[in-house]
This record gives C-alpha cells, sequence and structure tokens, in this order.
C-alpha cells in the first residue's frame, strides 16, 4: 500500500470515527467500516491498524454511552466479530472478546420472546390460593413475629448452657439459626424497632439536597469595587480571582458563590463552604429530625444553666 493509500484510509478512518458519533450516520459508518476493514485492513501498516481499532473502539463507547436499540447492537456486534479474525495484538483481540461479550447480551435479550405468563403472586388463605398478592405484614406483627423468635432462642440457649455439648451436629444446626436470626434482626432494625429509637445510636442522619425552591430564590448580586473589598479576592469553592461585574450567589448567612458552583455544592453538601451554614431542604423526615435536635439542645441548655444556677445558690 502505498503513501497516498495510506493518507487517504487515515483520512477516511477520521470521518467514520466522527460519523459513528452521530445517531442518524450510525449504521452506515459501521457498515463502511466492516468494508474496510474486510477489504483493506491486512494490507495496512501498523499505525494504520491502530487507526482501526480506535474506530472500533469508538463504537464500542458510543454503544455502551448513547445507543441502546438492539438493531446499533448487532451492527456493532457485526463488526467486532469481523475484527477479532483479523486484529494479531493480543490486548486487542481480549478487548474485542469484551465488546462481543456485551453486545451479545443485548441482541439475545431482544431475540429472547418474553415471558406472557406472569409468575403466581397469589397466597394460600383458609385452604384457598387467591389471586391477589399477599399483603404486607403490619408492623406490630412484624415486631411481633421477630421478637418471639429471639425469645424462643434465647430460652433454648440457657437451658443449654449448663449441659455438656452433644456429639450430633444439632448444636451446629442451632448455632446457625442464631446467627440467621441476629443477621435478620440487623437487617430489619428499622422495622422491628419503634421509629426514631435508633437516631440517638445513627447519629445524625446524611444532609438531603438544599430545596431547589430555596436555592432558586437565593439573591444574584453584581461585585462592584466596593464589594470586591468587603469580599475577597477569590470564589471559595471554585478559587476564581473575583473580578468587578462578576455574578454572585449570596447564601443567607451573607457568603457569596459563583452561582455554577454553588449549586452542586449545595446538592452535596447544602452548607455553606465557609461556615457550614445549612438551607431548608424539601425532606420532610430530616426536617423533623433537625427541629428535634434544636429542641432537645435547647433542653440541655435549660438543664446545665439549672445545674451552675443551683451550684451558685450553694457557693
Amino acid at each position: 500500500m502505498d503513501f497516498e493509500d495510506e493518507q487517504y484510509l487515515k483520512q477516511r478512518l477520521d470521518e467514520l470515527q466522527r460519523d459513528v458519533s452521530k445517531k442518524q450516520k450510525f449504521e452506515p459508518a459501521v457498515a463502511a467500516l466492516v468494508s474496510l476493514l474486510r477489504d483493506r485492513y491486512s494490507n495496512a501498516s501498523q499505525p494504520l491498524r491502530k487507526s482501526y481499532y480506535t474506530v472500533i473502539s469508538r463504537v464500542a463507547t458510543v454503544l455502551k454511552t448513547r445507543y441502546t436499540s438492539p438493531g446499533f447492537w448487532a451492527a456493532g456486534l457485526a463488526l467486532f466479530r469481523l475484527a477479532l479474525t483479523l486484529v494479531s495484538d493480543p490486548a486487542e483481540k481480549n478487548q474485542l472478546l469484551n465488546y462481543i461479550s456485551e453486545a451479545e447480551k443485548v441482541v439475545r435479550q431482544e431475540d429472547e420472546p418474553p415471558n406472557l405468563s406472569p409468575p403466581n403472586q397469589g397466597f394460600l388463605f383458609e385452604g384457598h390460593l387467591t389471586v391477589d398478592r399477599e399483603p404486607p405484614q403490619p408492623q406490630w406483627l412484624v415486631q411481633s413475629n421477630f421478637m418471639a423468635s429471639a425469645a424462643t432462642l434465647l430460652a433454648a440457649e440457657s437451658s443449654r448452657s449448663g449441659r455438656p455439648e452433644p456429639e450430633t451436629g444439632d448444636n451446629n444446626d442451632d448455632s446457625e439459626s442464631a446467627a440467621n436470626l441476629l443477621q435478620s434482626l440487623i437487617d430489619n432494625l428499622d422495622s422491628v424497632l419503634p421509629p426514631g429509637i435508633l437516631d440517638d445510636v445513627r447519629g445524625a442522619p446524611r444532609v438531603p439536597p438544599a430545596s431547589k425552591k430555596v436555592v432558586a430564590n437565593l439573591p444574584v448580586i453584581t461585585i462592584t469595587e466596593e464589594k470586591l473589598e468587603k469580599l475577597g479576592t477569590d470564589c471559595c469553592i471554585c478559587k476564581e480571582i473575583l473580578v468587578v461585574n462578576d455574578k454572585m450567589q449570596e447564601l443567607p448567612c451573607k457568603h457569596t458563590f459563583h452561582p455554577p458552583c454553588l449549586k452542586p455544592w449545595l446538592d452535596e453538601h447544602n452548607s455553606c463552604p465557609i461556615c457550614r451554614h445549612e438551607l431548608e431542604t424539601d425532606d420532610h423526615a430530616y426536617e423533623s429530625w433537625k427541629e428535634r435536635e434544636r429542641e432537645a439542645e435547647e433542653d440541655r441548655k435549660g438543664a446545665a444553666n439549672a445545674v451552675r444556677g443551683g451550684e451558685y445558690m450553694y457557693v
């Protein structure tokens, strides 16, 4: 293959790499790439072969990140299978095998007929199989069943504590039952224990994102020479130097940040990066927890003040 052919093929592969990123051009581009592979790959130089593989990898990337239609995956699968028969580099072969495996899963799911007979979701009630799914157990019944199981197991352990261990495998079975029950209790603490009882044990819950309405209503100010002297030299989040006429969003604590910087920060942390002031959220459970914490803190301060007042009286 002469230099001009190499240059033409390199230019054509670059075009195909761009085309596979456009949905309407994907399938024609893959078909053209298959044709080039079949007719021209065997005579290509090593750098040009790398260019072929680069385009093939791009096809795999856009399939995984953009295109979910099985038709696109079928076109990609044909390309990957052909390339596997031509490439010689072990690393490229391994990667192509991965591409083929992923594509086959998608295409196979499309080829398999759907299961039109839904599973029987009924339950046995008074000797008859119902049509409807079994309703969830009430909270009190879940708690009662777990506590009864725990009490039975503890009673069995207590009655056996003073006896020598049997030589049979019964003891192992009981230990396994105890472990299973303990794990079940751990997994279902939220449903077994009354609401709120774990709050003190677990500590503060994770802070939800700030309310979208609250963030949208935060005032946006324009930096002037005077404000620049008061605010400092940079945005605390992105560290970019502030200049006159920059737009800044102001939190209730009066600290300001670039609006594009502040929104993602509040989504993840919901607190001022400087003073940790929290904004209101849309999570009612979290807001209720904060209110209970405020009341508990006031009670603690009141009790502490009462104790100190009593100490002063007896001095």
